[in-house]
């Protein structure tokens, strides 16, 4: 699942449409753009993206064509209490959970267009706080905040359901029952022998589990990365596109500073993981909450308070090591503002845009063009009505 942020600027898309009926029926709005842009506007256009509305409980499905904001579609969900949501590598599922139903399976159509599928029936009764498709497509794997167990839902790949009717989901028991965000290895295969699924569990740490998709059961051997003093908390994980560094969010990891934010890598090795020298870094704000890695650059959203925005630091990175004893130095590239409580980033499938979504608003959703990991605002937009509390975030591949 990714996070990101809200606008209180209104987007002049049609209006939006509560309440369709249960059997998973949707209404797809008509393409209308709206700029929202005053400054540094841009004439480039982006693939498709979905954001998940919690107020309204609706996916929305959006593009940003020749630098203005375009509807794609508007879903509203077949149960109430949005809660995660996760779009399969392949491209071709979108999968959503709920506090009411469970997990919901749509079809990705032409033009990015949705379809709710399995007869309009949940295929998993797990209300998933957090949740990943693993690189092969066939697996699922979520796990639920207050619960300290983490599952893997086999899956089949052509039809996004799952891989059998009597299989079981498989389980692993935590040791912290907060769990704030996953995140698998990018390269997870039949013959990965470094590939691990990676849970922020708040003051509980991060725990790293191997993760091997070609087994019945893909969870192996387990271990915990402590956070690094008593008041710390971690919010978020993610991977390097290279599976080389894990990466931290860390409240209080580093606790003499004013802006407590902290940004912590692990290098992935074969057998271990190790920090990397020099870290936690800094990123400001009050608390990291979401990170967005890219080769060479890596972006972290950070919260400033339940009404004050937020902002994203970019940091770049280069191995001074060697490829054996690989030694990452970080470069702060500096901070740009974002929304209130950001929770979440994702790049498009052009790799134009970087977009951060808040749950606050001011904005719900912003786009930032990106050159030699530098951003620049370029567009600022509500994905509703708000406030419709904007809670994940998913591009297409």
């Amino acid at each position: 699942m990714i996070r990101g942020n809200r606008a209180r600027l209104l987007w002049m898309a049609a209006p939006l449409l509560i309440g369709l009926s249960a059997c998973g029926d949707f209404w797809q709005a008509p393409s209308t753009t709206t700029t929202g842009c005053t400054t540094n506007c841009t004439t480039l256009s982006s693939g498709v993206f979905y954001v998940l509305n919690q107020a309204t409980s609706q996916v929305v499905a959006l593009s940003i064509q020749s630098g203005s904001l375009t509807t794609v579609g508007t879903y509203t969900l077949p149960t109430a209490g949005p809660l995660a949501m996760a779009l399969s590598p392949n491209g071709d599922f979108l999968y959503v959970s709920t506090l009411s139903g469970g997990i919901y399976v749509y079809t990705v159509g032409s033009g990015g267009v949705l379809t709710l599928g399995n007869g309009s029936v949940a295929i998993s009764s797990d209300q998933a706080t957090t949740m990943q498709v693993d690189a092969t497509n066939s697996w699922l794997v979520d796990a639920v905040s207050g619960i300290a167990e983490l599952n893997a839902i086999a899956l089949n790949p052509t039809t996004g359901l799952l891989a059998s009717s009597s299989e079981k989901e498989q389980g692993l028991a935590l040791p912290a029952t907060t769990v704030t965000q996953l995140a698998i290895s990018p390269n997870d295969s039949t013959s990965c022998t470094d590939c691990y699924v990676f849970v922020a569990m708040g003051a509980g740490g991060t725990e790293e589990i191997h993760f091997s998709p070609s087994n019945a059961n893909p969870f192996g051997s387990h271990g915990n990365l402590s956070v690094l003093h008593s008041g710390g908390a971690d919010n978020a994980v993610a991977v390097d596109p290279s599976n080389l560094l894990l990466y931290v969010a860390e409240i209080d990891a580093l606790p003499s500073d004013a802006e407590s934010g902290g940004l912590r890598a692990f290098i992935i090795g074969a057998t271990s993981i190790t920090e990397n020298t020099g870290s936690p870094y800094s990123s400001g704000g009050t608390g990291p909450t979401a990170i967005f890695p890219q080769t060479g650059y890596v972006y972290v959203a950070n919260n400033a308070g339940s009404t004050a925005n937020g902002n994203i630091a970019s940091f770049s990175l280069t191995n001074s090591g060697t490829s054996s004893a690989p030694v990452y130095t970080f470069a702060s590239l500096g901070t740009l503002s974002a929304g209130i409580d950001p929770v979440g980033m994702a790049v498009d499938s052009t790799g134009d845009f970087l977009l951060a979504l808040s749950e606050g608003g001011n904005p719900d959703l912003e786009a930032y063009t990106m050159s030699s990991g530098l951003l620049t605002s370029v567009l600022t937009v509500s994905t509703g009505t708000d406030p419709v509390q904007a809670i994940a975030i998913a591009a297409a591949p």
